[in-house]
């Protein structure tokens, strides 16, 4: 018995693969405000240059390459080279097919916690879901969403940005 848990223990230490994302942006009037690919009504949002700076999607992004050892987005969607405007939503469909696919790595599960104070984000956690699992061509059970705010306190509290943290489980099959 004690070989078949150390075979066990063996195999998900080779195959599971655990990788955690952090993103923040500064909040700014008059921008859009994108969070999952889900564009959000509100009069403040995040004034950056290559992309709709989402940072539920930068994070998930980071997530998935620290995972599986390949770096940060930096690494793969240079600001040089990214066009104006991008929507970070698709940066999950680019690591999906130019890694997760060749590498044979299934999701197993992928956590996001978005920290804001305002404005309130539970009714937009179905549509980023769902944006997030066709990039990610994922079932949605696969994927949870929670908020939390700062009452009031430090640079999220006082609304200045938006922090997004996820942690992901990948299992890397084995070639057949």
């Amino acid at each position: 018995m004690k070989e078949d848990s150390n075979l066990l223990t063996k195999m998900l230490s080779e195959q599971l693969r655990i990788g955690t994302g952090i993103d923040f942006h500064s909040l700014h009037s008059n921008c859009p405000l994108v969070l999952g690919g889900v564009t959000i009504p509100f009069d403040k949002g995040f004034n950056v240059k290559r992309s709709d700076g989402d940072p539920v999607s930068h994070a998930i992004v980071d997530a998935l390459l620290a995972a599986l050892g390949e770096g940060d987005i930096a690494d793969w969607f240079d600001d040089a080279d990214s066009i104006t405007d991008a929507r970070s939503i698709t940066y999950l469909g680019e690591i999906r097919e130019k890694l997760l696919e060749p590498l044979n790595v299934s999701l197993i599960n992928l956590h996001v916690v978005i920290l804001a104070e305002e404005p309130k984000l539970k009714p937009y956690y179905p549509q980023m879901k769902e944006n997030i699992a066709q990039q990610l061509q994922i079932d949605l059970d696969r994927i949870s969403i929670q908020g939390k705010t700062f009452e009031g306190k430090g640079v999220i509290g006082s609304q200045q940005g938006i922090e997004t943290q996820v942690n992901v489980a990948l299992l890397k099959q084995s070639s057949k």
